[in-house]
């Protein structure tokens, strides 16, 4: 009969805007999971403002901890190890977080787990389903487009990357240019679902066989498009430009992982990062995918492919039970590399 003691992990994150903090249990199953949102006091600026951020971190940190322990109905006592995104993301948001892992990892003696913010995107699915190797991950967030090709837990091997603009970097742009809110890829997806694909837009695929990304010039295409236009006295539908954006986008991400999935012979796609609520992107990977049945996809709900913490404890159990500890001289590093553990 199997004893093993249920390993019960802390996760903070405070990356960027979101202020969160987790309690997963055996990096599968969510204890609680609470994020705080300062999308409200970032939008009327259309972007995020970092030093806005890390204050809002600051007053937000101690409010989540309580938060989670209180709905766990758990105390620092059944804590196991407190897991804290690293990096990347900005550096006064990420002090917040690492910090406070490091005073509560010194005060109540419990291990501490530095994680890659992107690794934690990964294991998200985790909280799905079991991750069967090989798998490969799709990374698709705001500051990150990214091909890892994993052999087993813990391992990471980046394939393909973007080489200007991530894809949510994209959109943004894009949305701003338009006039559209901020965050802009949620009025983007909607806004295609209206319209048609008519607007011809460039599709970077680089050299034959990259598995690389660009995007940089999708997003110039659009702005000329519109700048074009204005200059004849022209208008161009919003709806019809957000659908030909968004269709050049995913025709690209959709095809440059089909193509690695089956070079590599994974047995899972797994999609990961805050643009992985896009529908648009959700369905076409589901259509391309139903034609795999070896090949199985996972896709977080919406939930967790936001910022969370509940993604960074799933991670930080991998590397916790792979024996990774961090120091209390750990620190934010925005510009952390990927690295298995």
């Amino acid at each position: 009969m199997n004893h093993k003691k249920d390993l019960y992990v802390l996760g903070i994150e405070t990356s960027c805007d979101e202020t969160a903090a987790a309690i997963v249990k055996n990096g599968t199953d969510i204890v609680t999971n609470v994020v705080a949102s300062q999308i409200e006091s970032h939008k009327r600026f259309g972007g995020v403002v970092p030093e806005i951020a890390s204050r809002h971190h600051v007053e937000q940190m101690t409010i989540v901890l309580e938060e989670a322990f209180s709905q766990a109905g758990m105390s620092f006592d059944d804590i196991d190890a407190i897991a804290v995104t690293e990096g990347p993301g900005l550096v006064g948001a990420l002090l917040i977080g690492v910090n406070a892992a490091k005073a509560l990892s010194f005060a109540r003696n419990i291990p501490l787990v530095g994680v890659h913010h992107i690794a934690g995107h990964i294991y998200a699915n985790r909280l799905v389903q079991e991750i069967r190797f090989p798998a490969l991950a799709l990374v698709v967030s705001g500051g990150h487009t990214e091909l890892v090709y994993m052999k087993e837990h813990g391992s990471f091997e980046v394939i393909g990357e973007t080489l200007d603009d991530a894809a949510g970097e994209a959109y943004d742009k894009v949305a701003r240019t338009m006039g559209l809110p901020y965050p802009g890829g949620p009025h983007i997806d909607k806004l295609a679902h209206q319209g048609e694909a008519n607007v011809p837009l460039p599709r970077a695929w680089l050299e034959e066989g990259s598995y690389n990304f660009s995007f940089s010039g999708l997003k110039s295409a659009v702005i000329n498009t519109l700048h074009n236009a204005s200059q004849k006295g022209e208008t161009i539908s919003p709806e019809d430009l957000s659908a030909s954006f968004q269709e050049s986008v995913i025709d690209v991400l959709v095809t440059k992982t089909e193509r690695a999935a089956k070079a590599y012979g994974v047995k899972q796609v797994l999609l990961a990062g805050g643009v992985a609520a896009n529908k648009g992107l959700r369905t076409a990977l589901e259509e391309t995918f139903s034609a795999y049945p070896d090949i199985e996809l996972l896709i977080p709900p919406l939930s967790l492919c936001t910022d969370n913490a509940a993604m960074i404890a799933a991670a930080g159990t991998v590397a916790f039970e792979k024996g990774i500890r961090g120091k209390y001289d750990m620190n934010g590093q925005p510009g952390l590399e990927l690295t298995s553990f």
